[in-house]
């Protein structure tokens, strides 16, 4: 329980904290400022600056220690909720993704990086596609209040959302991928089954 790291100044406010997955880093987040931390030396590693019309809401790192290691930031703007994508090792903006419409107002990241879940004050609850930053499902109206917190499960396959109205849930993801899949196998079923009716009719098997 020693403190190995303790500043004063770091923020005027502090909204959100995380570490990265390999405990080397720890970003912290305050309303116009985002720092990150070398934990072993306690030094500043960067600041990143919120753009002009972005309020910085919450920071994670991508759960994942590979090469695709992220820093997102949920970021609320005039034109509604963008994720803010960086390298975290050159610690420079990859991408700005608008994903919702509404504020932000709970943001995680699934434990395999693939998802990232995010509820809205209007009550509603996205599920974002991590590789392409599309969504990949939407509930309409999760929640009768504004989305306080949200956690996947261990394997990312469902996500639990808690609200201002007292209300949890448990949304289980869809996977389009799968479900496209399935919806290919069936019409190539469907034409092979019409080849075989065709041929029959040929050879006279079918009047």
């Amino acid at each position: 329980m020693e403190i190995i790291l303790n500043e004063a100044q770091a923020h005027s406010s502090v909204k959100n904290l995380d570490f990265s997955c390999d405990g080397k880093f720890l970003v912290s987040l305050g309303s116009a400022l985002c720092r990150v931390w070398d934990v072993t030396s306690s030094e500043v590693v960067t600041s990143l600056a919120k753009g002009n019309d972005e309020v910085f809401a919450f920071c994670r790192f991508s759960p994942i220690n590979d090469k695709n290691l992220h820093l997102y930031i949920a970021a609320v703007t005039d034109h509604g909720g963008s994720i803010l994508t960086y390298n975290t090792t050159t610690w420079k903006r990859i991408c700005t993704s608008r994903v919702v419409r509404e504020a932000i107002s709970a943001f995680n990241v699934s434990s395999d990086g693939k998802f990232l879940a995010v509820g809205t004050v209007g009550g509603d609850l996205f599920i974002i596609n991590a590789a392409n930053m599309k969504v990949q499902m939407m509930v309409k109206k999760a929640h009768l209040g504004l989305v306080t917190a949200l956690t996947f499960s261990p394997d990312s396959w469902s996500v639990v959302s808690a609200s201002l109205d007292s209300s949890a849930r448990v949304t289980l993801i869809k996977d389009k991928n799968k479900s496209g899949g399935m919806s290919w196998i069936i019409i190539v079923l469907m034409v092979l089954l019409a080849i075989a009716v065709y041929f029959m009719k040929e050879n006279g098997n079918i009047p």
